[in-house]
């Protein structure tokens, strides 16, 4: 059984079992990583290891936190005020859209789905460390176009969820489904247009 994340034990070698498990979850996957191939990379005893994370689940639940947490502070450094919306907004989507394809994205979702009624503050903790950071900045740069003229949005934060919503059609509930097979560039690129193009139809004040 999982235990209660809020109850993680922390000490000397803290930070270098995460930095392994790291390491291990971002190149073999959640599946793929065992709990003796993270204590070899960490270099610390399986003992050490399970003193801090009993659980592997809660164990990448944690990197998954600090990983979402990462990948929302890349995504709030491609976010310049000073571009216009038809400019910013599709290299936006794309980040948004790379993680949740990754196989490290679509592992993150499933356990947090899976665990998450069982234990509420799992999901909590992963919609903290991104999805709500994401929404949060974005929505914040949408504000400062509103307040130029150039998009009219009565609530931002409605319309960056939406934003984020209209980046996963298609291909997101094909990648949790169907297993994996990311799509190309292509196909990347073409959702991601689109939704720019029919959230400007409905915001934008440009031709």
């Amino acid at each position: 059984m999982i235990q209660n994340t809020s109850r993680i034990k922390k000490g000397r070698k803290f930070d270098q079992v995460i930095a392994g498990a790291r390491t291990v979850f971002l190149r073999d996957g959640f599946e793929g990583a065992s709990v003796d191939d993270i204590a070899r990379e960490a270099a610390v005893s399986k003992a050490t290891l399970y003193s801090y994370f009993p659980d592997k689940r809660v164990l990448f639940l944690e990197i998954a936190a600090l990983e979402t947490r990462r990948q929302a502070d890349a995504f709030e450094e491609r976010i310049d005020d000073t571009h216009p919306p038809e400019v910013v907004l599709p290299t936006a989507g794309r980040k948004i859209l790379d993680f949740l394809l990754s196989d490290f994205g679509i592992a993150v979702f499933r356990i947090a789905v899976a665990e998450g009624e069982r234990f509420p503050e799992i999901g909590h903790k992963f919609y903290d460390s991104g999805p709500r950071l994401v929404k949060d900045r974005l929505s914040q740069y949408l504000a400062s176009w509103v307040a130029q003229g150039a998009l009219t949005i009565n609530d931002v934060e409605l319309a960056a969820e939406q934003f984020v919503e209209l980046c996963k059609v298609r291909l997101i509930p094909k990648r949790l489904f169907q297993g994996p097979g990311a799509p190309d560039e292509a196909e990347r690129d073409r959702i991601v247009e689109s939704a720019v193009a029919l959230f400007l139809a409905r915001y934008g004040t440009r031709p």
